[in-house]
């Protein structure tokens, strides 16, 4: 934009100083011309006055003269072919000067300024002045240079007053946008200083009220879903009191576990709602969260005979996602796998660390595949789930920095890639 009004500026400063400098030129050179052939005349008449004498010597003496003061060639024609003077063709302007009329003359090398003087005993004498085309000249490049360094100089005043106006203009405008750019990024506190004309600051600050309508329906929004988590407080406050009331004491460890991860996870998604901003960067080790969550549904695998491989580093690998994040996702995946194939059905889980940092999980099953075919699409299920499982977990990744694909084997099975950026 600044560079469109500097264009624009220098176009119009162009025409203008086009449309004046021009006519002034031409002027300048049409001045130089008349001054030099009034002096040419003022010479010529001064030389006829005295060819009205009649004396010849006193001609002379002042055709010398003129000549020498002017610096022009005179030339006076005598009835006959006779002159006095500088020598000069007697061409067709001459002729007709000494009929009687005094007449101005353009010629190829110049201009002639003819005067008849009538009234001589052998007829009419004819004053000619010569004004060459460098003398007509005269003067006029260096006015042309001096009004086109005025045009240059009025031009540079022109783009530097545009630039100074688009700066006005642009400042304003690329402040609108960054601020835009930061509330983009998740930066609700961003506001704008209105600044600019008026038109600039009312879009500023209708940027600003935007803000703040965004911040206060996210609070609400996190509210709303903290109210409602926190609901779920009760029926697990009821299993929990079922769970003491059983006598199997291996079904009611396992049941408590359950009870236990479906309140941990209440907790997080209370946290997470009232959390408006992220309490400085996630990262937590994916090897020892992996295998936790293995671990845990490892004793539901082996009550259906399923076969669980499970693969994972020597050492930790710090993952840019926190431990609660990706143990939901882990159990996600997992649940996936229980929910989606018939008990006894195989699955491996293999975590390996990436070159560029984070990690790469891959869990895989034997089972029938996925029936959508685009399976990572947000609400896409071909059973009765909700089909919003490997969205959470896209999501997940991709806050990361990474990604997630998910594909059926040719084999059989599917196959969900998990990557994790780096902390």
């Amino acid at each position: 934009m600044r560079r469109r009004l500097a264009l624009l500026a220098v176009a119009t400063a162009s025409l203008v100083l086009i449309a004046f400098l021009v006519p002034l030129a031409v002027l300048v050179r049409a001045l130089a011309a008349e001054r030099a052939t009034a002096t040419a005349t003022t010479w010529a008449q001064s030389v006829a006055t005295a060819a009205a004498l009649g004396d010849r010597d006193t001609l002379e003496a002042t055709v010398r003269q003129a000549g020498g003061s002017s610096g022009m060639p005179i030339t006076v024609f005598l009835p006959g072919n006779a002159f006095i003077g500088t020598p000069a063709p007697r061409g067709p302007g001459v002729e007709l000067a000494s009929r009687g009329r005094s007449v101005t003359v353009e010629t190829p090398a110049g201009r002639e300024v003819l005067v008849a003087v009538q009234g001589g005993t052998g007829g009419t004498v004819v004053v000619r002045a010569f004004v060459s085309a460098e003398r007509l000249r005269q003067g006029v490049g260096w006015a042309w240079l001096v009004l086109g360094l005025i045009g240059l100089a009025l031009l540079a005043v022109g783009i530097a007053v545009a630039d100074r106006l688009a700066r006005s203009l642009t400042r304003p405008v690329m402040q609108v946008a960054k601020t835009a750019r930061r509330l983009a990024g998740g930066d609700l506190d961003a506001r704008v200083e209105p600044a600019g004309p008026a038109e600039i600051r009312e879009v500023g600050t209708a940027l600003n009220r935007l803000a703040a309508r965004i911040r206060e329906l996210l609070a609400r929004e996190r509210e709303a879903v903290a109210d409602l988590s926190h609901r779920l407080r009760t029926p697990v406050t009821v299993l929990r009191l079922e769970v003491d009331t059983m006598r199997d004491e291996d079904e009611a460890a396992r049941v408590g576990q359950a009870v236990d991860s479906v309140e941990r996870m209440v907790d997080q998604v209370i946290r997470e709602a009232r959390r408006s901003e992220r309490d400085g960067a996630s990262r937590c080790d994916a090897t020892g969260v992996v295998g936790d969550r293995v671990a845990f549904w490892s004793a539901l695998a082996e009550d259906q005979d399923r076969t669980v491989r499970l693969v994972l580093p020597d050492g930790p690998v710090t993952v840019g996602v926190s431990g609660p994040e990706l143990a939901a996702c882990v159990d996600l995946l997992l649940e996936n796998v229980f929910a989606h194939t018939p008990d006894g059905t195989p699955f491996r889980v293999e975590l390996t660390a990436r070159a560029q940092g984070g990690a790469r999980l891959v869990i895989a099953d034997q089972g029938p595949g996925f029936a959508h075919p685009e399976p990572v699409a947000r609400g896409a299920s071909g059973g009765s789930s909700t089909g919003l499982g490997l969205d959470i977990a896209r999501r997940t990744a991709e806050g990361s920095g990474g990604r997630l694909r998910a594909r059926s084997l040719p084999e059989g099975g599917a196959e969900v890639v998990l990557e994790l950026g780096p902390a």
